[in-house]
């Protein structure tokens, strides 16, 4: 205690509350998402990679694209964290550990048993795409669930299914039918279609 607090206490001042409290970061964004799939893309795009390396962690991106939409449901929630940690640290860590050995030691020397750097590299990507594919499934079947229930709500409504969902409406609902002309006055009005009009000649 310095001798400017205990004057302080002896005055009876209280002293300045310091603010300790730790100011954390904000939470990862659907943009921030979107800017670290856009970074990995170019990566992808500017370097020298093996065919099975890009065409996996494109499939990753994509994947995870299609799930940015969903974000704010799943914000806080083990899925939007592993959505954010995939897009923002997984996917480009793993580029970029492959990318820092040559290429030479990478794709020939055995690192882990008798897979070498390239081939751990492969199971990581298929690791993250089945993830990440799990991922997109659990987040779409809530809306899959709605367009099914709508779908049965709809056919209990207004149809059934044996009869081709053909819509239900009441006697009063029918459309008026215009009144028939008599049979006289049919044959009054009949044209011969094979008659030619009058005033003209054949």
């Amino acid at each position: 205690m310095g001798f400017s607090d205990l004057l302080d206490r002896m005055l009876g001042r209280a002293p300045e509350a310091a603010d300790d409290r730790l100011e954390l970061p904000a939470p990862p964004t659907a943009q921030d998402v979107e800017q670290a799939l856009a970074t990995t893309e170019e990566l992808l795009g500017s370097s020298a990679l093996p065919s099975v390396v890009t065409a996996r962690a494109q499939r990753v991106v994509d994947t995870v694209r299609d799930t940015v939409p969903r974000m704010g449901r799943i914000s806080g929630s083990s899925l939007g964290y592993t959505v954010v940690a995939t897009a923002t640290d997984y996917l480009p860590e793993a580029i970029g550990a492959y990318q820092r050995l040559p290429r030479r030691y990478a794709d020939t020397r055995p690192v882990d048993g008798a897979k070498t750097s390239l081939m751990v590299l492969v199971d990581q990507l298929d690791l993250l795409g089945l993830t990440m594919d799990r991922v997109f499934d659990a987040v779409y079947r809530d809306d899959a669930r709605e367009l099914v229930a709508q779908g049965r709500f709809i056919a209990e409504k207004f149809g059934g299914s044996a009869g081709g969902g053909s819509l239900r409406i009441g006697a009063d609902d029918h459309a008026p039918v215009p009144e028939q002309p008599s049979e006289e006055s049919a044959d009054d009005d009949a044209v011969d279609p094979l008659t030619p009009p009058e005033g003209r000649t054949s």
